[in-house]
Formats: C-alpha cells, structure tokens, sequence
C-alpha cells in the first residue's frame, strides 16, 4: 500500500532536503549497528551511506520499482556488497524478516500513512529487544519546500504516542534536524 502523498521530487532537489551525516549521528546510526532495515529506501539517499558504516546487512525495502532501480544502480555503481533490495509492500505483506533478528529499523518520511501502527508493529517484530528505532519526519512549525500537506504531517508529539503505543521506550526526544526534519530514537525493551 502506497503511503499517502508520497511522490517524490527530481533526485538533485530530493537530496537538497537532507543534512544525512546530522541525520545518522543524531540518531545513533554507527559502526555499533549490525544489522538494518529501511523501510521506503526511495533514491538511496540514507540507504548508501548507512552500508558504508554500519557492520552487517542493510535490508532496504521499498514499493516503487523505479526507487528500486535507482537505487539498484547506485548500489552497482559503488559496488557496496552489504545491501539487500526488496520491492515489496511491506504493509500487506510484511517483510518477511526473522522476529527479534534486527539491530536497527529507519522510519524515514514514512509515518504519515494511514495506520502509522502497522509499520511500526512490524518494526518492534523484527528488531532485537534492545534493537533502536530511528524516525525522522518533516517540520510542522516552519514551511518545507515538499513533504505531506499539514493535515497528514506527523508531528512529533504524536510520534511520542504511537512508539509508546506500539511498546517501545523513547531513547532520544524529538529534536530539530535541520534544515527541514525533526527526529527522534526509540528502542525495543
């Protein structure tokens, strides 16, 4: 199932939105993770640079074909051995990943779909207990150049709700991540 308002831009503009080594250190994304999981890896933009840091495997998943082949190529191009592509809808059909086998999962630009509790289940399924949750999301208190209209926008307030719903413990609060994104880390107790 596609997430609501989820088009993307021109790649060069998409990549303008991100400071992505912020990102990975602000949400402890490390050579202290093994094993990792992207839900919605889109042009790669996280996806690449994570493989380079991180121990193990990066299981990207994503449902359009053609975020796949870009990245896909992306992948070839640098020739990174570490990361397993899948096109799959990962809400109707899971990702098919081992329970309690997953050091780390990437929410990314993602909570915005109508049943935010369906990712996030399947993500606290398939990490380890004491496996974190990154999450990051656009602004709702400043104008961004894209992301969901305001009326679907995740805030973080109630991104604090559903990782408490969904049992996990809040390891980092919300913060800014500038330019345009907040974020936060959650873990599996």
């Amino acid at each position: 199932m596609k997430v609501r308002e989820s088009g993307m831009p021109p790649e060069d503009i998409w990549n303008t939105f991100f400071n992505v080594e912020l990102i990975l250190c602000e949400l402890l994304i490390d050579s202290q993770v093994e094993n990792l999981v992207e839900i919605g890896c889109g042009y790669g933009t996280f996806t690449l640079p994570v493989a380079e840091v991180i121990q193990g495997w990066l299981y990207a998943f994503d449902l359009d074909k053609e975020m796949i082949a870009a990245t896909q190529a992306k992948i070839n191009n640098k020739q990174i051995r570490n990361i397993i592509l899948v096109e799959r809808d990962i809400i109707t059909y899971k990702t098919k990943i081992a329970d309690n086998s997953i050091d780390y999962v990437m929410l990314f630009n993602i909570l915005h779909h109508e049943k935010p509790s369906a990712i996030l289940d399947e993500s606290f399924r398939i990490l380890k207990p004491g496996g974190k949750l990154g999450v990051i999301h656009w602004r709702t208190d400043i104008e961004t150049p894209r992301g969901p209209s305001l009326g679907i926008r995740t805030k973080p307030e109630d991104c604090v709700k559903w990782i408490w719903e969904s049992k996990f413990e809040l390891l980092k609060e919300p913060r800014i991540l500038e330019p345009y994104h907040f974020g936060l880390v959650a873990i599996k107790p």
